[in-house]
């Protein structure tokens, strides 16, 4: 066997082995809009201000649960925070379409308060006619967590930073 023939199994099997065979990116997605690209008004305050239909493929091995925040960085002197929900067990895959803003929701999660100060998701909703950026971060943990209904970015955060595996990311724009 040549040297590249050689190196190229070393190559695979460190990849085999860093990533416990487990190859596949960790992906957030939309079926609503594309990574970049526009959030429909649908999903805004200006239309039915329902949740986007949110899917993931990939994930970490050792992932016990998950919990996705979606915020905007461009929001007047403070990141915006539009939605909060963990405790989303290992063998789901997808937030569907117009979560209900109630505490838990059966076979997803347990929701958390936005920065309107409300449970569940609040659509894009930005000042002015500037376009800001909503990111979807979905962390993949390795413990199940336990919280209680409504809790805040900042707490969810301080609980999980010591046991995410990996995140995905997906960001859309809108401007009123």
């Amino acid at each position: 066997m040549s040297r590249y023939g050689v190196f190229m199994i070393c190559i695979l099997f460190l990849i085999i082995l860093i990533y416990g065979g487990n190859v596949m990116a960790f992906e957030l997605k939309s079926t609503a809009f594309q990574h970049g690209e526009s959030i429909p008004e649908k999903y805004t305050c200006k239309g039915v201000n329902i949740s986007p239909p949110i899917t993931w493929t990939g994930s970490p091995q050792g992932t016990k649960s998950f919990a996705l925040i979606c915020d905007d960085p461009d929001a007047p002197f403070i990141t915006w925070v539009h939605w909060v929900i963990y405790g989303i067990s290992s063998n789901v895959n997808e937030l569907p379409e117009g979560i209900a803003k109630e505490k838990t929701i059966e076979g997803i999660g347990i929701q958390g308060k936005n920065s309107f100060r409300k449970i569940g998701y609040g659509g894009p909703c930005p000042p002015g006619r500037k376009a800001h950026r909503y990111f979807f971060k979905l962390y993949a943990l390795d413990i199940a967590l336990d919280l209680k209904p409504g809790i805040k970015k900042k707490e969810l955060m301080n609980k999980i930073k010591d046991h995410i595996i990996e995140k995905a990311e997906l960001m859309g724009r809108y401007k009123k």
